[in-house]
């Protein structure tokens, strides 16, 4: 089968043994090549702009850009490009933002080769694929829990562990705005005090710790 014919694979992780990886399991694939390596989000635009292929894996934590706004980019000049999110998080909100996106599957970096072969094909060929744990997980999703990005903001610093006080001098808002703020973020997670809603944020996958 000439290079041609070939489903053409790009891979975006910031660890070169995963990318060796997963480009030994694409290699070993008779209807697949690999056509570009990239280590962060930046990189992964550009090589998608200069190089023509059909299939991204992509990871979602990486240096400087994430992979969900790679991704975000990425379609804006490539709308038909097709994205497969392989990674270590499945929070709900993780697999909400990839495929709000445009990911059209979410796979965990624990799945078998033989099994990321096949959502590839699948992929390629136009379907959307996510696994039965995936699936629950954004079907659990609380509904009406997005959060603005101020609020995130604020998140972010409580899980941090900034006080109100402190929040309200990083952002330039009052100790009372921070406060409202706080109380919509309670609201929308569930919970009930500042500890559960860092819990709840890291579990999701709302927030990362760097």
């Amino acid at each position: 089968m000439a290079d041609r014919k070939k489903i053409r694979v790009v891979i975006v992780d910031d660890h070169p043994v995963v990318r060796f990886g997963i480009a030994a399991i694409i290699g070993s694939q008779a209807d697949m090549v690999v056509v570009g390596e990239a280590n962060t989000g930046e990189e992964a635009c550009e090589l998608c702009r200069t190089t023509e292929a059909d299939v991204v894996l992509m990871d979602l934590r990486l240096p400087g850009m994430n992979g969900v706004d790679a991704i975000t980019a990425i379609r804006k000049l490539s709308p038909d490009l097709r994205f497969i999110v392989l990674t270590t998080y499945d929070g709900d909100e993780d697999i909400f933002r990839a495929l709000a996106a445009g990911a059209q599957s979410y796979m965990l970096k624990a799945m078998s080769h033989v099994e990321l072969a096949n959502v590839i094909r699948k992929v390629h060929a136009g379907l959307k694929f996510l696994p039965e744990n995936i699936s629950k997980a954004l079907t659990d999703r609380t509904p009406g829990s997005e959060l603005s990005a101020r609020e995130l903001q604020v998140l972010n610093l409580i899980v941090e562990g900034f006080s109100n006080r402190e929040i309200g001098d990083r952002l330039g808002i009052s100790e009372a705005t921070v406060k409202w703020h706080v109380n919509i973020i309670l609201s929308r997670l569930h919970v009930t005090d500042r500890t559960q809603a860092t819990v709840a944020a890291l579990k999701r996958g709302i927030v990362h710790l760097s």
